[in-house]
Protein backbone atom coordinates (compact mmCIF):
# COMPACT_ATOMS: atom_id res chain seq x y z
CA UNK A 1 0.00 0.00 0.00
CA UNK A 2 1.32 3.49 -0.75
CA UNK A 3 3.08 5.17 1.75
CA UNK A 4 3.15 1.78 4.27
CA UNK A 5 6.62 0.90 3.77
CA UNK A 6 9.89 3.21 4.42
CA UNK A 7 13.18 3.39 1.86
CA UNK A 8 16.54 2.55 3.31
CA UNK A 9 20.19 3.99 2.52
CA UNK A 10 23.58 2.82 1.91
CA UNK A 11 24.30 2.88 5.46
CA UNK A 12 20.97 1.30 6.22
CA UNK A 13 19.42 4.20 7.84
CA UNK A 14 15.48 5.22 6.84
CA UNK A 15 15.90 8.19 4.64
CA UNK A 16 13.05 10.78 5.37
CA UNK A 17 10.32 10.93 3.29
CA UNK A 18 6.98 8.71 1.47
CA UNK A 19 7.53 6.05 -0.55
CA UNK A 20 4.54 4.64 -2.53
CA UNK A 21 4.63 1.37 -4.68
CA UNK A 22 3.13 0.59 -7.67
CA UNK A 23 0.31 -2.10 -7.62
CA UNK A 24 1.39 -5.36 -7.13
CA UNK A 25 5.03 -4.56 -7.35
CA UNK A 26 4.92 -4.24 -10.97
CA UNK A 27 6.94 -0.95 -11.24
CA UNK A 28 8.35 0.10 -15.03
CA UNK A 29 10.79 2.78 -12.70
CA UNK A 30 11.46 5.21 -10.14
CA UNK A 31 10.94 8.42 -9.30
CA UNK A 32 12.41 10.97 -6.54
CA UNK A 33 9.54 13.78 -5.91
CA UNK A 34 10.78 16.96 -4.49
CA UNK A 35 8.47 19.02 -2.62
CA UNK A 36 7.71 23.13 -2.84
CA UNK A 37 9.18 25.45 -0.18
CA UNK A 38 6.11 24.56 2.11
CA UNK A 39 7.86 21.21 2.62
CA UNK A 40 6.36 17.68 2.51
CA UNK A 41 2.57 17.92 2.36
CA UNK A 42 -0.60 16.12 1.81
CA UNK A 43 -0.37 17.74 -2.03
CA UNK A 44 3.27 16.31 -2.65
CA UNK A 45 2.31 12.75 -0.76
CA UNK A 46 -1.03 12.84 -2.77
CA UNK A 47 0.99 13.37 -6.14
CA UNK A 48 3.53 10.56 -5.19
CA UNK A 49 0.49 8.21 -4.80
CA UNK A 50 -0.77 8.99 -8.30
CA UNK A 51 2.40 8.11 -10.16
CA UNK A 52 2.19 5.21 -8.10
CA UNK A 53 -1.08 4.04 -9.65
CA UNK A 54 0.79 4.55 -12.69
CA UNK A 55 2.86 2.11 -12.17
CA UNK A 56 5.86 3.60 -10.74
CA UNK A 57 7.83 3.36 -7.51
CA UNK A 58 7.93 6.51 -6.08
CA UNK A 59 10.04 8.96 -3.18
CA UNK A 60 8.81 11.79 -2.24
CA UNK A 61 12.12 13.31 -0.13
CA UNK A 62 11.56 15.12 2.50
CA UNK A 63 13.93 18.23 2.84
CA UNK A 64 12.93 19.72 5.65
CA UNK A 65 13.22 17.18 8.50
CA UNK A 66 9.33 17.21 9.01
CA UNK A 67 8.85 20.38 9.05
CA UNK A 68 5.15 21.50 6.89
CA UNK A 69 4.53 25.43 6.31
CA UNK A 70 1.15 27.43 4.91
CA UNK A 71 2.64 30.48 5.50
CA UNK A 72 4.35 32.31 2.84
CA UNK A 73 6.84 34.03 4.98
CA UNK A 74 7.85 30.63 6.85
CA UNK A 75 8.22 28.28 3.79
CA UNK A 76 10.67 31.44 2.89
CA UNK A 77 12.73 31.07 6.16
CA UNK A 78 12.76 27.24 6.01
CA UNK A 79 13.91 27.30 1.95
CA UNK A 80 16.58 30.11 3.11
CA UNK A 81 17.61 27.69 6.09
CA UNK A 82 18.10 24.88 3.66
CA UNK A 83 21.29 23.69 2.68
CA UNK A 84 21.33 23.06 -0.78
CA UNK A 85 24.26 21.10 -0.57
CA UNK A 86 22.88 18.57 1.70
CA UNK A 87 19.57 18.55 0.06
CA UNK A 88 21.49 17.71 -3.47
CA UNK A 89 23.27 14.92 -1.30
CA UNK A 90 19.94 13.77 -0.16
CA UNK A 91 18.44 13.42 -3.49
CA UNK A 92 21.63 11.49 -4.90
CA UNK A 93 21.01 8.87 -1.78
CA UNK A 94 17.63 8.30 -2.43
CA UNK A 95 17.99 8.29 -6.27
CA UNK A 96 20.68 5.36 -5.04
CA UNK A 97 18.73 3.49 -2.54
CA UNK A 98 15.99 3.19 -5.08
CA UNK A 99 18.54 1.86 -7.58
CA UNK A 100 19.74 -0.87 -5.02
CA UNK A 101 16.30 -1.50 -3.83
CA UNK A 102 15.84 -3.11 -7.65
CA UNK A 103 18.69 -3.27 -9.75
CA UNK A 104 18.20 -2.41 -13.22
CA UNK A 105 15.82 0.11 -12.37
CA UNK A 106 16.12 3.23 -14.05
CA UNK A 107 15.25 6.27 -11.85
CA UNK A 108 13.92 10.02 -12.64
CA UNK A 109 13.97 13.15 -10.28
CA UNK A 110 10.53 15.57 -10.43
CA UNK A 111 10.00 18.43 -8.42
CA UNK A 112 7.57 21.46 -8.55
CA UNK A 113 8.52 25.37 -7.57
CA UNK A 114 11.70 24.67 -5.57
CA UNK A 115 11.68 20.93 -6.13
CA UNK A 116 11.81 22.15 -10.07
CA UNK A 117 14.98 24.24 -9.40
CA UNK A 118 16.56 20.88 -7.35
CA UNK A 119 15.32 18.43 -9.95
CA UNK A 120 17.72 20.29 -12.34
CA UNK A 121 20.45 21.06 -10.01
CA UNK A 122 20.15 16.58 -8.84
CA UNK A 123 20.34 16.19 -12.85
CA UNK A 124 23.90 18.29 -13.64
CA UNK A 125 25.28 16.72 -10.78
CA UNK A 126 24.29 12.75 -11.00
CA UNK A 127 24.97 11.29 -14.67
CA UNK A 128 23.00 7.95 -13.80
CA UNK A 129 19.48 9.89 -14.11
CA UNK A 130 17.32 8.60 -16.83
CA UNK A 131 14.75 11.48 -16.76
CA UNK A 132 14.19 14.75 -15.16
CA UNK A 133 10.54 16.58 -15.01
CA UNK A 134 10.80 20.10 -13.34
CA UNK A 135 7.97 22.23 -12.77
CA UNK A 136 8.18 25.87 -12.68
CA UNK A 137 11.84 26.00 -11.01
CA UNK A 138 15.10 27.23 -12.20
CA UNK A 139 18.29 26.95 -9.94
CA UNK A 140 20.46 30.01 -9.38
CA UNK A 141 22.87 30.23 -12.90
CA UNK A 142 25.71 30.96 -10.72
CA UNK A 143 25.24 27.69 -8.63
CA UNK A 144 24.19 24.98 -11.45
CA UNK A 145 25.61 24.01 -14.62
CA UNK A 146 22.59 22.92 -16.72
CA UNK A 147 24.80 22.12 -19.48
CA UNK A 148 26.04 18.92 -17.44
CA UNK A 149 22.76 17.31 -17.47
CA UNK A 150 22.67 14.28 -20.09
CA UNK A 151 19.15 12.88 -19.04
CA UNK A 152 16.25 13.82 -21.15
CA UNK A 153 14.29 16.77 -19.42
CA UNK A 154 10.62 17.81 -19.66
CA UNK A 155 10.03 21.24 -18.40
CA UNK A 156 6.53 22.36 -17.36
CA UNK A 157 6.64 26.01 -16.93
CA UNK A 158 4.27 29.40 -16.46
CA UNK A 159 3.26 32.12 -18.70
CA UNK A 160 2.43 34.48 -15.44
CA UNK A 161 5.31 34.12 -13.66
CA UNK A 162 7.31 36.32 -11.97
CA UNK A 163 10.22 34.03 -10.68
CA UNK A 164 10.64 31.36 -13.69
CA UNK A 165 10.15 34.34 -15.86
CA UNK A 166 9.64 33.61 -19.42
CA UNK A 167 12.98 35.00 -20.44
CA UNK A 168 14.45 32.61 -17.74
CA UNK A 169 13.06 30.06 -19.55
CA UNK A 170 14.15 31.21 -23.00
CA UNK A 171 17.75 31.22 -21.02
CA UNK A 172 17.17 27.32 -19.60
CA UNK A 173 15.93 25.92 -23.02
CA UNK A 174 18.83 27.72 -25.13
CA UNK A 175 21.59 26.25 -22.64
CA UNK A 176 20.24 23.09 -22.77
CA UNK A 177 20.06 23.05 -26.52
CA UNK A 178 23.22 24.35 -26.75
CA UNK A 179 24.81 20.93 -24.60
CA UNK A 180 22.38 18.67 -27.15
CA UNK A 181 21.17 18.03 -23.31
CA UNK A 182 17.60 15.95 -25.06
CA UNK A 183 14.59 18.82 -23.48
CA UNK A 184 10.77 19.50 -24.07
CA UNK A 185 10.07 22.57 -22.31
CA UNK A 186 6.24 23.29 -22.37
CA UNK A 187 5.00 26.45 -21.47
CA UNK A 188 1.17 27.22 -20.29
CA UNK A 189 -0.83 30.13 -20.22
CA UNK A 190 -1.32 30.00 -16.08
CA UNK A 191 0.11 31.83 -13.59
CA UNK A 192 3.00 29.97 -10.96
CA UNK A 193 1.83 26.95 -9.52
CA UNK A 194 -0.43 26.02 -11.39
CA UNK A 195 -0.27 22.54 -10.66
CA UNK A 196 -1.14 22.56 -7.04
CA UNK A 197 -4.83 21.82 -6.71
CA UNK A 198 -4.82 22.68 -2.86
CA UNK A 199 -4.23 26.50 -3.93
CA UNK A 200 -7.17 27.69 -6.05
CA UNK A 201 -6.14 31.31 -6.53
CA UNK A 202 -3.48 29.23 -8.90
CA UNK A 203 -4.28 26.07 -9.89
CA UNK A 204 -5.50 25.85 -13.69
CA UNK A 205 -7.42 22.73 -13.95
CA UNK A 206 -6.67 22.31 -18.24
CA UNK A 207 -3.51 23.16 -17.51
CA UNK A 208 -2.80 20.59 -15.00
CA UNK A 209 -4.37 17.52 -16.70
CA UNK A 210 -2.31 18.57 -19.71
CA UNK A 211 1.31 18.56 -17.56
CA UNK A 212 0.40 15.34 -16.17
CA UNK A 213 -0.74 13.63 -19.33
CA UNK A 214 2.93 14.85 -21.08
CA UNK A 215 4.48 13.95 -17.57
CA UNK A 216 3.34 10.55 -17.34
CA UNK A 217 3.72 9.52 -20.97
CA UNK A 218 7.55 10.87 -20.69
CA UNK A 219 8.28 8.92 -17.75
CA UNK A 220 6.31 5.56 -19.24
CA UNK A 221 9.01 6.63 -22.45
CA UNK A 222 11.90 6.99 -20.42
CA UNK A 223 11.73 4.59 -17.45
CA UNK A 224 9.58 1.69 -19.01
Amino acid sequence: MAGQTKLTGKQGQALAGHLSEAPGGTARGAVVLIHEWWGLNDHIRGIADRLAREGFTVFATDLYGGRVTKDAKEAEQLLGAMDWGKAAADLRAATEALRERAPGTKVAIMGFCMGGALTLLAAANDPQLDAAVPFYGIPPESGVDVTRIRCPVLGHFAQQDDWCTPDRVDTLEKKLKSANVPAEIHRYDAGHAFFNDTRPEVYSRDNAEKAWQRTVSFLHAKLG
